[in-house]
């Protein structure tokens, strides 16, 4: 047996965290003396301690640690998965550091030359476009920013499902309107639409008319220095926004190895004031 001190010398953990992790359940001493309350803990409990070590260096939360080892039956199989999906968030969040650090540079850059960091907002390019009516197979509901991704998924596949049931034709990329007013922590009233050459059951039409049209690649945390960008335009070119605005993805996120390659055209309906 090792005592409280010997095991947090040996595994590099205080104390107090060994005290707080048995507070909630993640290892609990071997042994607790019910005389002098001296904690001791198992050889056996050094490995568990290191495997608690190596999961919190994988930025697995203590909820999350203690979640893999409740697994019990098929432990290996479910710890597996676990590790699969956290590598997988970290190389997103990789992803994400890397293209900060690209912007951080460019903006640097920037500054050295002179330029305001906002810069590079005039960079956005904009182009005036009449949408042409067509009809939309779609599905709107209210959906909260943070669910965009898994909503994206569950409703383009029930739209995709149905076209191919009732053997319609697909005219032109998948898009999704936005139709809130603002922006709400509750949820965004959104609209999943594919258009399709037939007017059939579930469809309707959609009349765009005159838009402001900018076509970005790369990734969608540019969009809102996008709509920035035009909306600056339609004021300074005496335009105002009329409808809905909506986005158009050429590329399918889920079908691309980097976020290079995405390609996505942001629409603004406008008319002249």
């Amino acid at each position: 047996m090792l005592s409280i001190g010997e095991f947090s010398k040996i595994c590099k953990v205080s104390t107090k965290t060994l005290r707080y992790y048995a507070e909630i359940g993640l290892i609990l001493p071997s042994e607790i003396n019910p005389e002098n309350g001296y904690r001791y803990y198992s050889i056996e409990q050094l490995e568990t301690m290191l495997f608690i070590i190596r999961l919190k260096s994988y930025n697995f939360s203590l909820e999350e640690i203690k979640q893999i080892m409740e697994f019990g039956e098929f432990s290996e199989e479910k710890l597996y998965a676990a590790l699969t999906q956290k590598k997988e968030n970290i190389k997103k969040h990789l992803q994400e550091c890397e293209r900060s650090l690209n912007q951080l540079e460019h903006d640097i850059s920037n500054i050295k030359c002179g330029k305001p960091i906002m810069s590079y907002l005039d960079d956005i390019d904009v182009e005036l476009v009449d949408v042409p009516k067509m009809y939309l197979l779609s599905i709107r509901k209210m959906v909260e920013a943070n669910n965009f991704s898994d909503e994206y998924v569950l409703n383009f596949g029930k739209l995709f499902s149905k076209i191919q049931k009732e053997n319609l034709t697909i005219s032109n990329p998948p898009m999704v309107l936005f139709h809130s007013e603002e922006f709400s922590p509750f949820g965004l009233d959104t609209e999943f639409a594919i258009p399709v050459k037939e007017y059939a059951t579930g469809t309707r039409d959609f009349k765009a008319g005159l838009c402001l049209r900018t076509v970005i690649k790369g990734s969608y945390s540019i969009l809102s220095s996008v709509y920035a960008r035009q909306t600056k335009w339609a004021e300074q070119n005496g335009y105002e926004c009329t409808s809905t605005l909506f986005e158009v993805y050429v590329t399918d996120p889920y079908q691309i190895s980097s976020e290079d390659e995405l390609i996505t055209e942001v629409y603004y309906p406008i008319r002249k004031i």
